[in-house]
């Protein structure tokens, strides 16, 4: 799997695999625990790599990476919405369905569909019942645990 990407970065909830195109990532995807790191092949990978590593030791850090364009423009006023939560926040998708004028379970699609988690952080997108939801088109395994750890990574 590891080849596919551009490099992989270990994390406490498994690894993250990084893959870009020309100048600008192209993908970013939660991998299980157990995957091989892979180092950076390029200098954007590698630029990815020290801000996806800032944010995991600390959740005030930020993000400057040039995102290729992707998705459907509903998918993109999605990603922009859940783009705009602030650190240690959540929305559920109801919450961001109404402000698109929109559906939850189209809300929760679009998350699913997201090429860059962490950056654009769909992790910060719950149910109305005050559970987790889904997390990366997933409703179990290490990718629920991922989104557990990011939360509670954010709220210190």
């Amino acid at each position: 799997m590891p080849a596919e990407f551009d490099a992989v970065v270990a994390t406490h909830f498994g690894a993250l695999g990084v893959r870009t195109e020309e100048d600008a990532i192209a993908e970013i995807r939660f991998l299980p625990p157990g995957t091989k790191t892979l180092e950076p092949r390029n200098a954007l990978a590698a630029r990815a790599c020290l801000q996806l590593a800032a944010y995991l030791s600390d959740p005030k850090a930020g993000f400057d990476l040039p995102l290729k364009a992707a998705g459907t423009d509903f998918q993109r006023s999605v990603w922009r919405a859940i783009a705009a939560i602030p650190k240690g926040k959540t929305l559920t998708y109801g919450e961001i369905a109404r402000q698109l004028k929109s559906a939850p379970r189209a809300v929760g699609q679009a998350c699913g569909r997201n090429p860059y988690p962490v950056v654009v952080p769909c992790h910060r997108v719950v149910a109305a019942d005050g559970g987790l939801g889904g997390f990366a088109s997933a409703t179990g395994g290490y990718l629920l645990d991922t989104k557990r750890w990011l939360l509670a990574h954010e709220r210190g």
